[in-house]
């Protein structure tokens, strides 16, 4: 069969070319390169809002997502258009990096040409690259439990908790078996901080319901519990963005509800087809994310009062106040002495 011609997309007031469209990205459903660039040319509006000023990662499959993946953390050097934007971004080892950072809805179709088919985008938004302006809550089942688990503890608890702490948020399907809910904050903080207001947020929610839900960082620990991971909030850790593609065989999508829907819907029912047709008959439902930031000064005073340090992910340098990063069944005590 003879390779499909390039087609060339007028995005605002950029052309976007799209080179080898006829090729399968989804096997299983038999999407294309050109369904995944039109379905971001069709959620681009709403999407831009979320990912706007922030650094993002590029997670690419050049053959389709049963081929190689790899994560684009640096905006390559040669055959990036002048008009693409980046932000400097520090990774945790201290190296720095020029990240993408879309200011212009046709940075979206561009990276889809790319072969990215999820968009994973910082907390924070340039040129606060250093303070996050988004709690992200990431409720995550383990196995044994599913997404009706994980809507459940965000339903019958986490909205309320949030609620104790003042604050509002806006829920959304990962595109997987998770949840995420999202909280806009000012942009005050350090990510040491915020990620210590989502471990208070952990305890918080463990402690309403011990038996479904666990803050374990050890998979040992966690049991057949729903994890709120806290660590999605550690600097350079992202999660797929709002209306984001996921590398799954339907082509699901990480999809913003209501929180009177999240206990109705299920993760399948938003793939490259239904979000586009949702978005047209439902609008937004992360429309009203920005209208309001908030302070974490009080998720700041409950960690203060559980005086909790937890670990941090395993590529992490030794962090200030971190117990011994080894997994609970092979400590030695006499390491773990005077440690909380």
């Amino acid at each position: 069969m003879p390779k499909a011609d390039a087609i060339e997309y007028e995005v605002g007031n950029r052309t976007v070319r799209l080179s080898s469209p006829d090729k399968v990205y989804f096997p299983e459903r038999g999407y294309t390169k050109r369904d995944v660039f039109e379905y971001y040319l069709a959620v681009g509006e709403p999407m831009l809002r979320y990912i706007h000023d922030r650094p993002c990662a590029m997670q690419r499959f050049p053959d389709g997502i049963d081929g190689e993946m790899f994560f684009q953390k640096r905006i390559p050097s040669r055959g990036t258009p002048d008009w693409i934007t980046t932000a400097t971004i520090e990774f945790p080892s201290r190296r720095k990096a020029e990240e993408l950072c879309p200011t212009e809805l046709a940075h979206i179709p561009w990276a889809a040409q790319m072969s990215a088919v999820v968009f994973h985008p910082w907390p924070v938004r340039a040129p606060l690259v250093d303070n996050p302006d988004e709690l992200r809550i990431d409720l995550d089942p383990q196995p044994g439990t599913d997404f009706a688990d994980a809507a459940r503890i965000a339903v019958d608890h986490l909205r309320e908790v949030l609620d104790e702490a003042g604050m509002v948020g806006f829920p959304k399907t990962s595109g997987g078996r998770g949840v995420h809910v999202y909280v806009r904050i000012r942009p005050e903080w350090s990510f040491i901080d915020v990620r210590h207001a989502a471990i208070a947020l952990a305890l918080k929610l463990e402690q309403r319901d011990p038996d479904h839900v666990t803050s374990a960082w050890w998979k040992e620990e966690r049991g057949t519990r729903v994890m709120v991971d806290y660590n999605q909030m550690a600097r350079d850790r992202t999660i797929a963005s709002p209306y984001s593609l996921r590398a799954n065989a339907r082509a699901t999508a990480s999809m913003p509800v209501s929180w009177d829907e999240l206990s109705d819907v299920e993760p399948n029912d938003f793939d490259l087809r239904t979000v586009p047709k949702r978005l047209l008959e439902k609008g937004d439902a992360f429309e009203q994310l920005d209208s309001k930031a908030y302070g974490i000064e009080t998720l700041l005073e409950w960690f203060a009062s559980q005086g909790r340090e937890m670990p941090y992910p395993p590529d992490y340098p030794k962090m200030p106040g971190e117990p011994p990063r080894v997994q609970p069944s092979k400590k030695v005590a006499a390491n773990w002495e005077n440690v909380r």
